[in-house]
């Protein structure tokens, strides 16, 4: 049995951006854990277009003895709720490219944020605030997304690009932007059993970001690494997926710029959690549902939480 799990999206929440905390300005960068992990999120191999639906819900929090940077203020203790909607395509063109297939798209988010910190008043006394907001975040360009084909594996390569659009202003604990761009160059290599119906797939990138000019505050890279094993089993008219999905989040060197005051802190994150999918092919194109789960757990310098996905593709 084989069936090809056509997909394709590559790091779609532009910026569930900026929970608080430190490594990373706010704690986040414009990659998320859980963005891709599995072949639902492989650069696809099917000539035409692909459209996809996602929804973020993330819950995470940081003791109340670490000092983070956000957006311009230091805070004490932050808990952080959010949720986001992403919409987004891919064109995927019949001629190759260097023996691969070429794709490119965008993706869009639309985000809400909720979060609490205590931060230091001019007087001196520590002030328990609450800021929420709900707007556009930053939106992701994929110039470039190429996927060779060798039997049941497929290595493929994206250079996802985020664009600072979302609204970012100085001193506010939420923001749907991050007032950066980033360049994610992702490397992916997958597995997909065309007789016995398991599926592997491993997705490495290091994250390059310029400086936020309104903090000047230079974000520092990030090494990311997030993997999957599932089992497709023939259920009704399509095919049923279980398995689980890991990611490693480590910051690779430190944070810069004036804005950069509480030092060098390196951020770390690991997690781990099931997956579950439903693919169903359609009248020549193919649909498919995914839902996944992210416990962090080895957390450092960072809000640790639960992540929480829900991804829907339909490809034609």
């Amino acid at each position: 049995m084989r069936k090809r799990v056509s997909v394709g999206a590559i790091l779609a929440l532009c910026a569930v951006a900026a929970h608080p905390a430190h490594a990373e300005e706010g704690g986040s960068g414009h990659y998320i854990p859980g963005a891709f992990a599995t072949l639902m999120d492989n650069p696809p191999t099917d000539p035409g277009l692909l459209l996809q639906l996602l929804y973020l819900g993330y819950t995470g929090s940081v003791r109340a003895s670490a000092e983070l940077p956000v957006a311009g203020r230091l805070t004490a203790g932050l808990d952080a709720t959010v949720n986001a909607v992403t919409v987004g395509g891919l064109y995927t063109f019949e001629q190759k490219i260097l023996g691969a297939y070429y794709s490119f798209g965008a993706y869009l988010p639309v985000i809400d944020k909720d979060v609490t910190a205590t931060v230091t008043a001019p007087d001196g006394r520590s002030v328990s605030l609450t800021d929420r907001v709900t707007g556009v975040g930053d939106v992701t360009l994929i110039p470039a997304m190429m996927a060779w084909e060798i039997g049941d594996f497929q290595v493929s390569v994206a250079t996802p690009v985020f664009a600072p659009t979302g609204s970012f202003k100085v001193g506010h604990l939420a923001n749907p932007g991050l007032n950066y761009w980033t360049i994610d160059p992702t490397l992916a290599l997958t597995y997909n059993g065309a007789t016995n119906g398991f599926n592997a797939a491993v997705f490495g990138g290091i994250t390059f970001n310029t400086e936020n000019q309104a903090t000047d505050y230079q974000s520092g890279s990030v090494l990311h690494l997030e993997g999957s094993v599932q089992q497709l089993l023939p259920v009704g008219p399509g095919f049923l997926g279980l398995g689980a999905n890991a990611f490693l989040y480590e910051q690779i060197t430190d944070d810069s710029g004036p804005g950069a005051n509480v030092g060098p802190l390196r951020g770390r994150s690991v997690g781990l959690g099931p997956v579950i999918d439903y693919v169903l092919p359609v009248k020549g194109s193919t649909a498919s549902i995914e839902a996944r789960w992210l416990h962090e757990f080895d957390t450092r310098n960072r809000l640790e939480g639960d992540y929480f996905w829900v991804k829907g593709v339909w490809q034609f």
